[in-house]
């Protein structure tokens, strides 16, 4: 019988970190010492700027409906659904609406339709297929299984066609389906600028996930979902420590592995023991210079680069005349949406409400200033402000290398990288979105547990809907 498992250590405190450091002592018992390393902040991408008083999502804002581990989070940590306040959404190509959305669902549909065709249709029977198959994941992690790949993992779900998934286009794949070239330019095209800040040529797997989370019904976290984060972490007792983990590298004791977690700090540099480690950061060269020592066959390098993307919290008065209504009053829509065109300068713009919702609180009217979040590649210059706006009160920049950039062709990143180190954060190369980020802790979790108790028999098991079919 293996010896206890202390301590360990998870490198990142954003959702992947604290989620992971919650299911291992789901799995290893509360008696597991944890140590979480973060050098900014605790909650990672999930960050809010406050404006007015006020605090608003700067990133990662929506959640879909069907998000079973983020629902367990909020209904563990007793937070509570912020409040939906509707609003309409359109598709803007620079120069006129290619698709607007009224108040009538119907309509809506009929719009699509008349647009369309038949592709509306097509693209909604190929995203439920896909999610169908997707939520098979609950049923395996709910029995115990785990996976020591992203490859076995999704094969388990979906057979190869989800492995191949992730390495041809979105476009390619509904157009094999029977979606119109048409349809994939303006409406699939806005849906990816809008989520990844990329065309249609991200990877299928990534594509049906994002337009999963477009067109079903979405939620977030009243205060803000970086609350998840922090609550998980309070949750499991986890010693925060705040500072850069510069690397790891390998000794052993006993015949046992046994890591070294280098940091820095502003007391200077340190490091300490660990059983087993967790990396939650992206290993990216271009994201971090991370070593690995004394690791025979040395940790190889990880191919692929970020997408820079840039969020812009403005508050002020909409430029509607830009968008074609010289009168504000009459501008309806509250999100827009754009098409891949190549002088417009932004991927997406929405009218955003703050994480506190109260039951007092009412959008603002469209000639009134209001908090506007555009999303765009590179930092809006002056005259682009202008295009888009009045007059503005206040301009909050975030710059990030948020998403992974989706080239096809590209392996996936490994999930053991020795022993009992594990890397997380390749899964945003299979898709990247706070539900998977949950689902590979959960992985995680579950797989460092399976090796240290040996148990086998509950890795990278074929045929596994049979099994658990049997099982129950």
């Amino acid at each position: 019988r293996p010896s206890p498992l202390s301590p360990a250590a998870v490198v990142g405190a954003g959702l992947g970190g604290s989620a992971a450091a919650y299911f291992l002592q789901q799995h290893f018992g509360p008696q597991v010492q944890l140590d979480v390393y973060e050098a900014a902040g605790v909650g990672g991408r999930l960050a809010t700027v406050t404006v007015n008083k006020q605090q608003y999502e700067s990133r990662g804002a929506s959640i879909h409906a069907l998000s079973l581990h983020m629902q367990d989070f909020v209904k563990i940590l007793g937070l509570k659904h912020r409040r939906e306040v509707a609003g309409k959404s359109a598709i803007f190509s620079g120069e006129h609406f290619v698709l607007e959305e009224t108040d009538w669902y119907l309509l809506n549909l009929f719009r699509l339709w008349w647009h369309y065709g038949i592709s509306f249709l097509r693209l909604q029977m190929w995203v439920e297929e896909v999610m169908e198959k997707f939520m098979r994941i609950y049923k395996y992690q709910a029995h115990g299984y785990a996976f020591s790949s992203l490859e076995e993992l999704l094969r388990s779900l979906g057979g190869e066609a989800f492995v191949n998934m992730t390495q041809r286009s979105v476009a390619e794949s509904l157009l094999e389906v029977g979606v119109t070239q048409r349809f994939v330019d303006d409406v699939i095209a806005a849906v990816l600028r809008s989520s990844y800040g990329q065309s249609v040529l991200v990877p299928a797997f990534a594509g049906a996930m994002s337009l999963a989370g477009a067109q079903g019904s979405t939620w977030a976290v009243e205060g803000g979902n970086k609350l998840v984060c922090s609550g998980l972490l309070k949750l499991t007792k986890a010693n925060v420590i705040s500072a850069r983990v510069t690397g790891i590298s390998l000794h052993s004791s006993e015949g046992r592995a046994l890591y070294q977690v280098h940091y820095e700090s502003t007391e200077g540099q340190g490091s300490a023991f660990y059983d087993m480690v967790v990396v939650t950061t992206p290993l990216h060269p271009s994201r971090s210079n991370f070593t690995f020592e004394n690791f025979d066959p040395p940790i190889a390098d990880f191919p692929g680069a970020f997408q820079p993307s840039v969020t812009s919290v403005v508050h002020g008065y909409l430029n509607s005349s830009y968008f074609g209504f010289p009168d504000p009053k009459l501008f309806p829509f509250t999100s827009i949406l754009t098409t891949d065109t190549p002088d417009l300068f932004f991927h997406a713009m929405d009218n955003i409400c703050p994480v506190n919702i109260s039951a007092a609180f009412r959008r603002k009217q469209p000639q009134e200033a209001a908090v506007w979040r555009v999303l765009s590649q590179q930092p809006l210059d002056k005259h682009q402000l202008k295009t888009l706006f009045r007059s503005y009160y206040s301009v909050q920049v975030t710059e990030w290398q948020t998403y992974p950039r989706y080239d096809a062709a590209k392996a996936l990143p490994p999930i053991v990288l020795h022993e009992n180190l594990f890397y997380l954060s390749g899964v945003e190369w299979v898709a990247s979105s706070m539900e998977m980020i949950a689902v590979a802790a959960k992985n995680v979790a579950l797989l460092a547990y399976n090796r240290w108790h040996q148990d086998l028999e509950k890795i990278d098991q074929k045929d596994l809907m049979h099994k658990v079919k049997t099982e129950l």
